[in-house]
């Protein structure tokens, strides 16, 4: 079957790595050791895709940058301390292997930082399956469409093209932003319900049927 996209683009925390549940604690855990008022749980997670500032800013509006700093170091320091222990959902770096030898471009788009990005793809041994990957450090938070737009000039496909997958109503925005086409999953951050107007392609609700319509279709 002729292939629809040249360019599939991921993005990691909920998307590929099952990320979202110590994502959650340790920014709820930050926010008490930073003596702010506590988050609930889906407050934590529902910012989950953005840079770490944004994130701050959108919990915590008007936030000093003395207790924004407080709160980033705590948190830094709790998702670190257990980063490593995080696993890929089932099949995912199957998946990127069987996209990466049907000669598929493949790119990473997330809101995590440089070093935390690093680390997770030593961590799970897929560095060398990406072509190319952008973080919050190197571009402006998402749904701006900086990471995507770069990403497709780096590895010359144009938007038609190019296919972003990710958990997250900034990841969809980010792509309807850039002219591009994308799916959205449902179990990661985000419900469904949170990204359905922004028209994705397809949805998903496990890995595995995402899998199977990614090997298929695109």
């Amino acid at each position: 079957m002729v292939k629809q996209y040249d360019l599939i683009v991921w993005d990691w925390d909920g998307t590929l790595a099952d990320s979202t549940g110590m994502i959650t604690r340790a920014i709820i855990k930050a926010a008490e050791q930073a003596g702010l008022p506590p988050l609930t749980a889906q407050a934590a997670s529902s910012i989950i895709g953005l840079g770490l500032r944004e994130s701050i800013d959108t919990l915590y509006p008007g936030i000093s940058d003395t207790q924004a700093k407080v709160l980033a170091t705590q948190y830094n320091v709790n998702y670190f301390a257990g980063e490593s222990d995080i696993p890929l959902f089932a099949g995912a770096a199957d998946t990127i292997r069987a996209l990466n030898r049907r000669g598929f471009k493949l790119a990473v788009a997330t809101g995590k930082s440089r070093r935390g990005l690093n680390l997770a793809l030593e961590h799970t041994q897929l560095r060398n399956f990406f072509h190319a990957t952008r973080t919050v450090d190197e571009c402006f938070s998402k749904p701006h469409p900086q990471m995507l737009d770069e990403l497709m000039d780096d590895l010359v496909v144009l938007p038609e093209r190019t296919l972003m997958i990710g958990d997250t109503s900034y990841d969809l925005q980010m792509a309807k932003n850039a002219g591009v086409q994308s799916i959205g999953v449902s179990y990661g951050a985000q419900s469904a319900d949170a990204w359905q107007d922004l028209s994705p392609v397809q949805q998903f609700d496990d890995f595995n049927a995402l899998s199977q319509w990614l090997l298929e279709y695109a």
